[in-house]
């Protein structure tokens, strides 16, 4: 970020969820947060209290300012359900960067990347904690489903939690050509923050 926008001070990270990313990101930035979920906004809150942190969508907000940096990371891109939300998005994060502004987004799979009918599991072994998480892989049409079932053991007791998530596998051409639409230069960077690739915007100087 610091390579397209030296001297970033001001970021809006969208989908920030439990505000992880933002805890990281503070000591280098004044930094905010975006999130349609309130529960995870409430984690957040508690977690970053002197932070602003707002409710909205990321298809359609308008925080009525706009910051050197907007960040879009851990493939919440991906929950938006159609190329129409995809552009909306990017556009909505697009309008709020400065003149030069960098926008940041870490994409989900794409369709050639994604594998249905793929079996995994985690787990944790600590003393106090046990979990397991067996997870299975499927597709519908150009939307990768995924269902997770998880166990835990504490001292407390055994608790069993099912998760089911839906994201679009946008691809490649998709994506840049999101970008593009909204007024920004974009580059695309293979390996990312997890391995996902990293899609990298610049509001162009009007």
């Amino acid at each position: 970020m610091q390579e397209r926008r030296p001297g970033a001070r001001t970021l809006l990270d969208v989908a920030c969820g439990t505000g992880k990313h933002l805890e990281q990101l503070r000591d280098r930035h004044l930094v905010e947060g975006l999130d349609l979920d309130d529960g995870l906004l409430a984690v957040a809150r508690r977690r970053l209290p002197n932070v602003p942190l707002h409710a909205g969508d990321m298809r359609e907000f308008d925080l009525g300012r706009r910051f050197d940096a907007v960040t879009c990371l851990f493939s919440a891109i991906g929950h938006l359900a159609a190329t129409s939300e995809l552009d909306a998005a990017i556009a909505t994060m697009g309008r709020h960067l400065e003149p030069g502004g960098v926008l940041v987004v870490e994409p989900w799979l794409t369709p050639e990347e994604w594998i249905p009918g793929r079996p995994a599991l985690l787990t944790v072994d600590e003393p106090d904690l046990k979990i397991a998480r067996i997870s299975m892989t499927g597709t519908r049409g150009t939307t990768s489903l995924l269902d997770f079932h998880y166990l835990v053991a504490t001292p407390h007791g055994l608790e069993s939690v099912t998760e089911h998530l839906e994201l679009a596998l946008f691809s490649r051409d998709e994506m840049t050509a999101a970008f593009e639409r909204a007024g920004l230069d974009v580059f695309y960077d293979e390996q990312g923050l997890t391995g996902r690739g990293l899609y990298v915007g610049v509001r162009r100087c009007m």
